[in-house]
């Protein structure tokens, strides 16, 4: 007996028993294929950002916060494989959807050499009480593979979220950007010396979380921060 193809033969095994679906549209998975089938994997709208030119995220925060350059993997759509990514990542327990997207866009990032070498990588946080219902922070495996491909370290334990919000989707665009407030707090400003941050978000809509968190940020002396999330907001 070949033992070399005893791995392939039990992941076959495996997929009849317990047939692995697709999160875009919930089509049978095959060898080879992860989180996505090849037909929504081809269908995901790629941004095409990258850190050498403006582009319509940067412009969000224009006026509003001094970041040195954000950029976005996705486009997020109503409706679209994106969204519903999204969802099963943040709310049906499925946190390896973020390790998926956050290996795809760092391989991405590594190349792109107009972003400069990045020192750690900081994830928006969660609230405690939210963390503790949900069970982990979404973003986690998103800046974790981005750490991993950057050579940065990861660390978050350096924000905290100081006051608990209702979900982001129940809000309108309007209400988020007239009524966010700065909601976040260095808990460890000795860690945070002089460098270059990539902070990292799911979804960006009014940019109101990241600009909160970038102001906690860049009170700190030397501080330098980039942004990096899986989708944005057209």
């Amino acid at each position: 007996m070949n033992f070399t193809k005893l791995p392939n033969i039990i992941n076959d095994l495996n997929t009849v028993l317990v047939p692995r679906v697709c999160f875009g549209c919930n089509a049978r998975l095959y060898r080879g294929e992860q989180i996505l089938c090849v037909s929504c994997r081809a269908q995901l709208p790629l941004t095409e950002f990258n850190f050498s030119k403006e582009n319509s995220l940067d412009r969000v925060f224009y006026g509003r916060i001094a970041i040195q350059k954000a950029s976005s993997f996705l486009y997020f759509y109503e409706n679209g494989v994106v969204q519903r990514l999204l969802h099963y990542l943040k709310y049906r327990n499925q946190p390896q959807i973020g390790n998926f997207l956050g290996k795809w866009y760092g391989h991405i990032l590594k190349q792109d050499l107009a972003l400069p070498p990045i020192d750690v990588v900081i994830p928006v946080p969660l609230h405690p009480k939210k963390l503790k219902k949900r069970g982990y922070n979404q973003v986690e495996g998103f800046g974790r593979e981005l750490a991993l491909h950057l050579k940065a370290r990861y660390r978050e334990d350096i924000l905290a979220k100081t006051s608990h919000t209702r979900t982001q989707t129940q809000k309108s665009r309007i209400f988020r950007w007239q009524h966010e407030k700065p909601v976040f707090n260095i808990i460890s400003p000795t860690i945070l010396k002089p460098c270059k941050v990539l902070l990292v978000d799911d979804v960006v809509t009014t940019g109101a979380t990241l600009e909160a968190c970038t102001k906690a940020l860049i009170s700190q002396n030397g501080i330098e921060v980039y942004i990096a999330t899986m989708a944005v907001v057209p």
